[in-house]
């Protein structure tokens, strides 16, 4: 069992201080195949960029790696985690490696075991496969899981597979021990704030929050909840937006807890910016058709970066939707100052040397 308090002391501080982690892409080759090289070049772009944590198999690494006939959950996520701690061991660098956990409570505990043995540091758990369960019976199987590693709580949006978990779950949740955070991604303003105020009403002091609202990340990050004569804030952010243009969410991030930390008004130019952010993700995620093209869509940014060969999913029929790659193409022009592109050119050959 991986507790908590196992976490190094730098990265642990890190996270509850707020960091920028993002959620890895699967690099794939014309074949569909995995590509280790990309892969590795991924990780070392997110680590160059000043991440404080990298998610593996999590949705944007696509949940099919884990369908029998494709066999790919164990390959990814020992080489992703082997790639992460060989490249920060050359750099000097300390993150927080997460690994996705999915499915009912027997498959979720091998899938939590099996990453604390390729050395990851908590797993974030998603309870798609509880679409019609009991608050009590999720609650039952968060515990178990937090039994073998560190935990997040995931709030997935109903329209990539989550499901509606009320206040009651949350507040229950955050008495279960070996919690670390909790990734709010409802994408819905009413179900964040449930989370939050359960929260506050925990006293848990110990739990990072951070958000997977891509709709209204920046917001998110510079909002204060006040309850009672409880406040809190949201520190970071884990999500797939941040898996593409990372370099400027770590500056953004950085920025943002200058801000706050400095007190004050908000500047005006940072709600701007936060719709500028939000009509990108729109962009990239495909919101003008329900999220359909939301992994490919992270892809092509990364593939026009030279970071992935290709846009390919390991379904064939997953791919852009009619007028996405006009919509990147769009925003791409639309908000240059939000790209990192001049950053990963000057590296980009370096992260796919051998």
């Amino acid at each position: 069992m991986k507790r908590v308090s196992d976490i190094d002391p730098v990265v642990l501080e890190r996270v509850r201080k707020g960091t920028v982690i993002p959620a890895q892409v699967l690099a794939l080759d014309e074949n569909r195949k995995f590509s280790p090289r990309h892969q590795r070049a991924l990780c070392r772009y997110f680590i160059d960029a000043g991440v404080g944590g990298i998610a593996v198999g999590v949705h944007s690494t696509q949940f099919a790696i884990r369908n029998p006939e494709i066999g790919l959950f164990e390959v990814v996520l020992r080489e992703t985690g082997k790639f992460i701690d060989e490249y920060c061991a050359e750099k000097g660098k300390k993150i927080l490696k997460v690994g996705g956990v999915c499915g009912k409570t027997e498959q979720a505990l091998r899938e939590a075991e099996f990453e604390g043995s390729c050395n990851y540091d908590a797993v974030l758990l998603s309870l798609a496969a509880f679409k019609d369960s009991s608050i009590d019976e999720m609650l039952a199987h968060c515990r178990k899981v937090a039994e073998v590693m560190p935990l997040i709580g995931f709030y997935l949006q109903p329209s990539v597979g989550g499901r509606r978990l009320p206040y009651e779950f949350w507040r229950e949740f955050f008495t279960i021990d070996n919690l670390l955070a909790v990734k709010m991604a409802p994408f819905n303003r009413y179900c964040t704030l449930d989370v939050m105020r359960a929260a506050a009403e925990s006293g848990r002091d110990d739990v990072a929050l951070y958000t997977g609202n891509d709709d209204n990340l920046l917001v998110d990050l510079i909002s204060e909840y006040k309850f009672g004569d409880k406040k809190l804030r949201i520190k970071g952010g884990l999500l797939g937006h941040w898996s593409c243009w990372t370099k400027k969410a770590v500056e953004l991030l950085d920025e943002l807890h200058g801000v706050i930390d400095r007190g004050g008004d908000i500047p005006q130019e940072l709600l701007t910016r936060a719709i500028e952010i939000t009509d990108c993700n729109a962009a990239f995620f495909d919101t003008a058709n329900n999220f359909a093209g939301c992994i490919p869509g992270l892809h092509e940014v990364l593939r026009r970066q030279g970071l992935l060969p290709g846009i390919w999913c390991l379904d064939p029929a997953e791919t852009l939707s009619p007028g996405q790659f006009d919509e990147i193409s769009r925003v791409y022009a639309a908000y240059p100052h939000l790209h990192d592109d001049d950053f990963v050119r000057a590296n980009l050959s370096r992260w796919l040397a051998d």
